[in-house]
């Protein structure tokens, strides 16, 4: 994230009625690490998963079927079909029904998505035409899966398959009932997860079958994850076929910002080439006043001019690009901007040591209140977008920089919220801890406590915390089924 000049000082806490992320998704059933597009190694996940039961109150297995589970996942994903029959017959036994082999799941993967992932087809077609096994079936996460980020709950194993990159793998999966429409846990479609690995063929193949080039279900369209994961392959596929590059997606920006974060300069110069806008903010900041502030960057600054940046757009608080480098005491940046800023006046000695120097000395004031206020509101308006996008490892940025425009119990609530959802307990517990200092009599504060600890499975703690919630808020229906589920891991 952007490095913003101007830390204010501790405000007193204040409760943003309505704004805050919702009590009742602490202990949602979600994966708990994001993994920006990319999917973890089935394999590895397969040594290290927990086995839970599915949302729809399918059992799981049990110890003793473990390692005929994992076996099971790893015949799928080689293609050995005889060892998958098998494995069907020796874990459904019990039931007499093969087709209740969709309900054993490694990490919340199905056997059907392993199969889908590695495109073994003829693993895919027994599964699918003798156990009828479904397409679409959703992923599901757990708060106590490691195996996956939350990139990939709610994939489909049609949308695992288009990630095979193999088109006759896709079209299999396809004509037996996948749907091009629907969406996994954070907004994308088949095609998104197809642009998103670099799978040119498939993408080719799926615009072809009249999925719309910008689909957008709030959370960015295939050209945005495209952007995102440097595929510029993808991306120009998606160019050529008419999608928009100057779609920006709330609280995320544009498929160029995003290409510039990742720094892709092939991304970014087809972007460009497409006529997307140079000079479209996020956070505040243009995607020069993002590198300027940040750092790290400088090999982009003459790009960004060449291809139109303006150096004369300021920051939400009136910072220009230039003294944005030159508040980092970074003089080359200051030297390739200087000649294209105009004038500031207040800048009394308008030289390039002028500038650095009257931007130190500025970076160093603490803003005022009416200023600082405006940025907290700002950025936490951007956390809270975030947040409800299930970019979670974004929206914990977002409130750590609100945090630091001025403390309330409301941020380190919903930053705790944030940390439990990537699986950080330890996170989690802390702002909760730092929560109930600075508002020790608030139930949603002693809510948070007891969610960390049942993470980091430290049950009586958490049943202690989430008894002092109870007292604070004793018709709460959602605290009241947290304490008896810790009452009864206890």
């Amino acid at each position: 994230m952007a490095s913003l000049p101007n830390y204010c000082p501790s405000a007193d806490d204040t409760h943003d009625a309505g704004s805050e992320a919702p009590m009742n998704d602490s202990l949602e059933s979600s994966s708990i690490h994001d993994a920006a597009g990319n999917n973890a190694s089935v394999d590895n996940s397969l040594e290290s998963s927990s086995i839970h039961d599915d949302a729809a109150g399918n059992h799981a297995p049990m110890n003793d079927s473990l390692e005929d589970t994992r076996a099971l996942m790893k015949a799928a994903i080689a293609g050995n079909l005889d060892s998958v029959k098998g494995i069907v017959q020796r874990l459904t036994k019990g039931s007499g029904d093969p087709s209740t082999i969709f309900s054993f799941n490694v990490g919340g993967i199905s056997v059907l998505h392993a199969a889908a992932l590695s495109a073994q087809l003829e693993v895919s077609k027994y599964l699918v035409e003798e156990l009828k096994g479904d397409v679409n079936a959703q992923l599901k996460g757990d708060v106590n899966s490691r195996a996956y980020g939350a990139g990939v709950v709610g994939m489909t194993p049609f949308m695992a398959c288009a990630q095979s990159g193999d088109v006759a793998a896709v079209k299999y999966f396809l004509d037996h009932g996948g749907d091009l429409m629907k969406a996994d846990d954070k907004g994308r479609t088949v095609l998104h997860h197809a642009a998103a690995e670099g799978c040119c063929l498939v993408t080719k193949f799926l615009l072809s079958e009249g999925v719309p080039v910008d689909i957008n279900y709030g959370h960015g369209t295939p050209l945005y994850v495209a952007a995102e994961s440097g595929e510029d392959k993808t991306l120009d596929i998606l160019l050529d076929h008419g999608a928009d590059p100057n779609i920006d997606v709330h609280g995320m920006g544009s498929p160029f910002f995003i290409a510039l974060t990742k720094r892709s300069f092939k991304c970014m110069e087809a972007l460009v080439k497409a006529g997307a806008d140079v000079n479209l903010k996020i956070f505040g900041l243009t995607p020069l006043g993002f590198v300027t502030s940040r750092g790290g960057y400088t090999d982009f600054i003459q790009f960004l001019l060449d291809v139109g940046a303006d150096a004369n757009i300021s920051d939400d608080l009136g910072w220009l690009p230039v003294q944005l480098a030159a508040a980092r005491d970074c003089k080359e940046e200051v030297e390739m901007l200087f000649p294209l800023t105009s004038p500031i006046p207040n800048v009394p000695n308008w030289t390039i040591e002028g500038v650095i120097s009257h931007a130190k000395i500025e970076f160093k004031k603490p803003l005022d209140q009416k200023d600082c206020q405006r940025r907290k509101s700002f950025i936490k308006l951007q956390a809270d977008i975030a947040f409800k996008q299930k970019n979670y490892k974004l929206a914990s940025e977002l409130y750590d920089m609100a945090i630091n425009h001025g403390e309330s119990a409301t941020l380190y609530a919903n930053r705790s919220l944030t940390k439990l959802l990537m699986g950080d307990g330890e996170g989690a517990l802390s702002d909760a801890l730092r929560c109930r200092v600075l508002r020790p009599h608030w139930a949603k504060a002693f809510y948070r406590e007891g969610a960390a600890l049942m993470l980091l499975e430290e049950y009586e703690q958490a049943y202690d915390a989430l008894l002092d919630a109870q007292n604070l808020d004793p018709e709460n229906a959602e605290i009241e089924r947290e304490l008896r589920k810790a009452r009864e891991l206890m």
